[in-house]
């Protein structure tokens, strides 16, 4: 926990001299909504909501179809997804103190921070805990790719490199020119991480981006429960 905090903090300097040399260098020290205040902002949101919301994620469920162990699973009087789920939501009350916590507290403390009004806080947890649900069913389905390969490893290898630019943990997608921007919203990768941030920074409207988390959500649950219940139909297990 204290390494993966360290380097948070560390990635959290380095990035945030990049950004605000970027913004600094742009017309009239901003670009497209971000000032230097804002991006200080966005940089240490972003460092505390990426395990926060499992950017990149675990590959459990990927090892165990691998190896088999999956059968065990689900031999189970249990939903496996739900269950895992379940276990998402716990890892994310975890790290809220361990990880999400202190990266913000930093750039609260020594940098110039952006804080919203008091009513839009309550709005920024929602928005933080629908992107923690959209993230798990976009890893709930990459990992599921276990079902068909043999080994998905390149998967998860694509998916945690192009995941952390289209989802915002690069650079803001403010950034991007507005037809790729547009372009991404039409995904659920911007409700993962940009959304939390743009309602932290009232960004645009609050009920657009609850909305647009609210039903990435759930249509990605939808989903990854079709797609189990077709791998589950016929399961061959390696060695037996």
């Amino acid at each position: 926990m204290f390494a993966g905090l360290a380097t948070n903090v560390v990635f959290g300097l380095l990035r945030s001299a990049v950004l605000v040399a970027a913004v600094q260098a742009a017309t009239g020290d901003s670009i497209g909504d971000y000032d230097i205040a804002a991006t200080i902002t966005y940089v240490w949101l972003g460092q505390g909501l990426l395990t926060f919301v499992g950017v990149w994620g675990d590959v459990s469920l990927s090892e165990r179809i691998r190896s088999g162990d999956v059968v065990v699973d689900l031999y189970r009087p249990w939903n496996l997804q739900a269950a895992l789920m379940a276990g998402d939501i716990g890892r994310a009350g975890y790290t809220a103190l361990s990880r999400l916590v202190p990266p913000i507290a930093v750039g609260a403390l020594f940098f110039p921070f952006r804080w919203p009004s008091w009513q839009t806080l309550p709005w920024f947890a929602v928005s933080a805990v629908l992107a923690v649900f959209v993230s798990f069913g976009m890893r709930f389905l990459i990992n599921s790719t276990a079902f068909w390969l043999l080994d998905n490893r390149g998967v998860l290898s694509v998916y945690a490199i192009s995941g952390g630019l289209l989802c915002g943990l690069v650079i803001p997608l403010s950034f991007f020119p507005d037809w790729a921007r547009t372009l991404l919203w039409w995904t659920p990768f911007p409700a993962i991480l940009q959304s939390p941030i743009d309602v932290f920074l009232e960004h645009g409207s609050t009920w657009s981006v609850l909305g647009h988390q609210a039903l990435w959500a759930v249509l990605l649950f939808l989903f990854g429960r079709w797609v189990f219940s077709r791998a589950v139909r016929k399961v061959v297990v390696q060695g037996g």
